[in-house]
């Protein structure tokens, strides 16, 4: 199938995922660069992402779950990689075998990843979280000794290696917020701590996106950087993509399934929320709420179509939705072009989170399976020169 054919398509440009990676480290030229590709990478892909980001330098991938991390070893990656989102009953055995670096948050999780340590024959690799404010996962300081004696303990007996210690900021993309440094106290302290009573983590963490952005003091030996390597901003107090020296990844287009006219007064899509003022042309944009598209976009989402903006036209429906074309005329089979860099006039992904009340990350991130992923920018296998591929899509 040619992409021209696609109903619709989510093209991935690792060559400016690349740059962003390159640009990133040089924000922080003294610590390593963690990509995050957790979520199938925003969305973007997590195999051909992480791929690209190591490319571009990445020292270390990131996951949420160990699912993730595990598929990403399957996959072929063989270099440092760490998840955090653990539950009881988890995959800790497996992700020992692999080599995986595992967070811990409390003494339940160590007693049941030494217990898989017991079972594999083989220490673990232990990253210590503590809970500096962001009041979600993470190790109270209350009870920090307690889980840090017992890590040094389980390291004693050679069961694991504390390989890290790490945190996460609550309010990092609101520069100047008093969280930060309040964090950035309690953070300090909990590794200073770790590291009295006998631990040496090979990386002490605690800058995400917005922190590698705009808090040089918070990188410490590792950032983590997240939405960011996908070309979009944490926020809009950190600046502009093309501000911070980032191009969004993506662009998400659609082949229009029916163009037609309409009289005036006509209703459209489920519950007419929107009635043409007149006589037009009516375009119908084929994905819907199941490819991504949030309902919430209804009346407010842009499109480009034929060169302009366009809005959608009613509700957004499971599989598709319409914009009116006014007095214009188009083809069935034209593009329709919901965002992307924005460097071609069309929307990008904060047009459409700014019309949907939500934020970038999760109109990226929710854009479904059901819509083909096509890769430009590869780097061809073997070309040592670094030569950039076209379009890699079916």
């Amino acid at each position: 199938m040619s992409e021209t054919a696609m109903r619709a398509r989510a093209v991935v440009d690792l060559a400016a995922l690349r740059a962003n990676v390159r640009a990133l480290r040089a924000r922080a030229p003294r610590a390593q660069l963690m990509a995050v590709v957790k979520a199938n990478a925003y969305g973007h892909g997590a195999v051909p992402c992480a791929k690209a980001a190591r490319q571009a330098g990445a020292e270390w991938l990131g996951t949420a779950t160990p699912h993730e991390a595990l598929a990403l070893r399957a996959a072929g990656d063989t270099g440092r990689l760490m998840c955090w989102l653990w539950t009881p009953g988890g995959p800790w055995r497996e992700a020992v075998e692999a080599d995986i670096d595992v967070s811990v948050s409390g003494l339940w999780a160590l007693e049941e990843l030494t217990g898989a340590v017991r079972a594999a024959g083989r220490p673990a690799r232990v990253q210590l979280k503590i809970d500096t404010g962001l009041g979600r996962n993470g190790c109270q300081p209350a009870d920090w000794e307690k889980l840090v004696a017992a890590a040094r303990d389980a390291e004693l007996a050679g069961l694991v290696r504390v390989t890290g210690v790490w945190s996460h900021f609550a309010c990092a993309d609101e520069p100047g917020h008093p969280s930060i440094q309040a964090q950035l106290g309690v953070f300090k302290d909990a590794v200073a701590y770790a590291e009295a009573q006998g631990l040496a983590p090979e990386v002490r963490h605690i800058a995400n996106s917005p922190a590698v952005l705009t808090l040089p003091e918070a990188q410490f030996d590792l950032v983590r950087t997240g939405v960011a390597v996908y070309g979009i901003s944490p926020s809009p107090e950190v600046g502009t993509p093309e501000e911070l020296g980032l191009k969004p990844v993506m662009t998400l287009s659609a082949s229009l399934a029916s163009v037609k006219s309409v009289p005036g007064g006509h209703g459209v899509s489920y519950g007419h929320l929107y009635t043409t003022p007149g006589g037009t042309t009516l375009a119908l944009v084929p994905v819907g709420y199941a490819d991504g598209i949030p309902r919430a976009a209804s009346g407010t989402g842009p499109v480009l179509v034929g060169g302009k903006w366009r809005t959608v036209a009613g509700r957004v429906a499971m599989d598709q939705f319409v914009v009116d074309l006014g007095g214009d005329s188009a083809q069935p089979g034209e593009e329709a072009v919901l965002f992307g860099p924005g460097d071609r006039g069309e929307p990008t992904a904060e047009d459409w989170a700014r019309a949907t009340g939500t934020i970038a990350y999760e109109v990226v991130t929710r854009i479904s399976a059901r819509v083909p992923r096509v890769y430009v920018g590869e780097i061809r296998e073997g070309d040592e020169g670094g030569t950039e591929s076209g379009d890699t899509g079916a």
